[in-house]
């Protein structure tokens, strides 16, 4: 990952390769941003340019290095991540069990989330997290001389899933690492992160990305214009991972509008012919698209709620003309008493999708009781 392709951020990724080029960089780094933000990224970047053999504003991004770092196998770049256990031995609780699966997902998804990537190996509903064998395991990794580079770096993407035994095993080796080796800690959650691991990096907030720099970079990738653009870029609200999901699926369509329309309508009158055939349209969209909607669907409703808390004006709410439309009829529905009991369900639907329960009895348990919780 170079850091030019990032979108926005200037600051924050001029400050890290000042950082370096003045030999200021600390050994130890926590990025931290929301789900779906350029955290994860900007920690690759980050680890691009260190081993880059001729870095200048950015990595060089065509000498061996960088190509090994691209494609994520160079051997001085390391990895930790949220995993579940294939045993009850520390030599069958490490991440790397599934580095090749972690490669492979990262490679297509560099902007993933918790539930992208527990998604890609099957870990819905299981207990994920980050062991003593890991920290273990990452002490021997990171005390061993640099095969190719003169530095070696450790991304380790969630630490908040960290537990403290293993936490406690890594502080010393985070704070007096190695000559040369770097931490590069990437979280959604630094409550959750142990205080002593945090006090052990310095900080790198990195907000969400801005409206024109995602325009850009939707255009020039993706070749969105008009409407389809501005769809997007509404809809993500500076979330790259949901930007992106948006990009592939958009296509120039109405993105999922019309089918939450009728399906908040059908839900409301309780129109079961209707939720059946409704149901049906929604399967032929596969289980990616179904959670695609999903998400769409929180979103919307999220809207919706600030319109009812904050009142109709449109400048207030990040909502399609045609979404907004829809929304000034339908946001009184959408109360403080009813959001959270809806947000629960469409969450619980999204695991159940994701697990490979049947479609079709998911949306339509949802679509029964949504009616009791929009009338309530």
């Amino acid at each position: 990952m170079l850091f030019r392709e990032i979108p926005g951020l200037e600051e924050v990724k001029g400050r890290l390769v000042r950082a370096v080029r003045e030999g200021r960089l600390a050994h130890a780094y926590l990025f931290h941003g929301e789900e779906g933000s350029a955290a994860l990224p900007l920690a690759l970047a980050l680890a691009q340019y260190l081993l880059c053999e001729s870095p200048g504003d950015d990595a060089c991004g065509q000498c061996p290095a960088c190509q090994k770092t691209q494609a994520l196998v160079h051997p001085d770049l390391h990895f930790s991540f949220p995993y579940v256990k294939k045993g009850s031995s520390e030599s069958e609780s490490l991440s790397s069990l599934f580095l090749e699966e972690w490669r492979a997902h990262l490679l297509a998804h560099p902007y993933t989330g918790l539930r992208g990537w527990f998604g890609a190996v099957g870990m819905e509903n299981k207990q994920a997290g980050i062991f003593r064998g890991e920290a273990g395991d990452i002490i021997r990794r990171m005390s061993l001389t640099p095969y190719e580079a003169q530095r070696k770096v450790l991304v380790m993407w969630r630490p908040e899933l960290m537990g403290e035994e293993a936490a406690n095993t890594l502080l010393k080796i985070i704070e007096e690492p190695p000559e040369d080796t770097f931490f590069l800690l990437v979280t959604a959650d630094t409550d959750k992160v142990l205080p002593t691991i945090v006090s052990r990096c310095q900080a790198v907030r990195v907000p969400a990305v801005d409206d024109a720099s995602l325009r850009s970079y939707l255009q020039e990738r993706y070749g969105l214009q008009g409407e389809a653009l501005e769809q997007v870029v509404v809809r993500a609200a500076g979330n790259m991972e949901q930007a992106l999901l948006l990009a592939e699926e958009s296509e120039g369509d109405h993105l999922f509008l019309d089918l939450f329309v009728r399906w908040m309508r059908l839900a409301y009158a309780l129109n079961v012919p209707g939720l059946v055939e409704w149901t049906d349209e929604v399967m032929r969209l596969g289980r990616e698209k179904q959670k695609l909607f999903l998400q769409y669907t929180l979103q919307v409703l999220r809207e919706n709620l600030m319109m009812n808390l904050l009142g109709e004006q449109r400048e207030r709410v990040r909502l399609t003309d045609e979404e907004y439309a829809f929304s000034v009829r339908f946001y009184r529905f959408i109360r403080p008493d009813n959001i959270e009991a809806i947000y629960h369900l469409l969450s619980e639907a999204w695991d159940h999708i994701a697990g490979n329960v049947n479609g079709k009895l998911v949306f339509m348990d949802v679509s029964l009781k949504l009616n009791r919780l929009l009338k309530k």
